[in-house]
């Protein structure tokens, strides 16, 4: 896989559009989502901000997406957030690909997110890949923490035990540098994001 930074005025105006989307001084739409910021009840302009991405997820289109996760991180983490807000599961294996290419760091975060939510058997198999690629690797500190927490809430939710062999006294997990991460922390923390996704998605569901 390969990335590029937006240059046209066309693509610099989709990025404004959907991974910008605030002026404010900390308030850009990626920075939120990265760090979760839309999640506590005392964030500035929160409304505001659940609003305009249940909006932006219903409205944005599939070129339009898939063109965002052509460009860098930023892009590429809101592109998979509105994927996974809207469950386009039309890119699925765009997102597995991305996933296990492993290219660019906090990227990852969004597409475990939208695997989470998906909810399929399909997405069990791609973070179970990316787990078995990467947690032997000292040299990719990141994601394992996210892939593993929707792996658990996939096995949750479908009745299956993917995550287990990762987790036994001898699995990968324990001897990967996320050993000292808790993963049902991680579970938690995706399960907190799938909850909020639905509170966001309520905003365009039929009365």
């Amino acid at each position: 896989m390969s990335f590029r930074m937006p240059q046209t005025p066309e693509e610099l105006a989709l990025v404004r559009r959907y991974v910008i989307w605030s002026e404010r001084p900390g308030g850009s739409r990626y920075l939120n989502l990265l760090h979760t910021n839309a999640l506590r009840e005392d964030e500035p302009d929160r409304d505001a901000f659940i609003a305009a991405l249940a909006e932006d997820a219903q409205d944005i289109s599939d070129a339009e997406l898939a063109e965002l996760l052509g460009f860098e991180w930023r892009a590429r983490l809101t592109a998979a957030w509105l994927i996974g807000l809207g469950r386009r599961t039309g890119f699925r294996r765009t997102l597995g690909d991305l996933l296990l290419a492993g290219e660019l760091v906090y990227a990852g975060q969004g597409y475990c997110f939208a695997l989470a939510r998906f909810g399929a058997p399909e997405d069990a198999e791609i973070l179970t890949a990316y787990l078995d690629r990467y947690l032997p690797r000292g040299d990719c500190h990141y994601n394992q923490d996210s892939a593993i927490g929707a792996l658990l809430h996939l096995d949750a939710r479908l009745g299956t035990t993917h995550a287990q062999r990762f987790l036994c006294a001898d699995g990968l997990w324990h001897r990967s540098s996320f050993a000292a991460h808790d993963p049902f922390d991680a579970q938690r923390d995706i399960e907190r994001l799938c909850r909020f996704a639905e509170r966001v998605t309520d905003r365009h569901r039929p009365r």
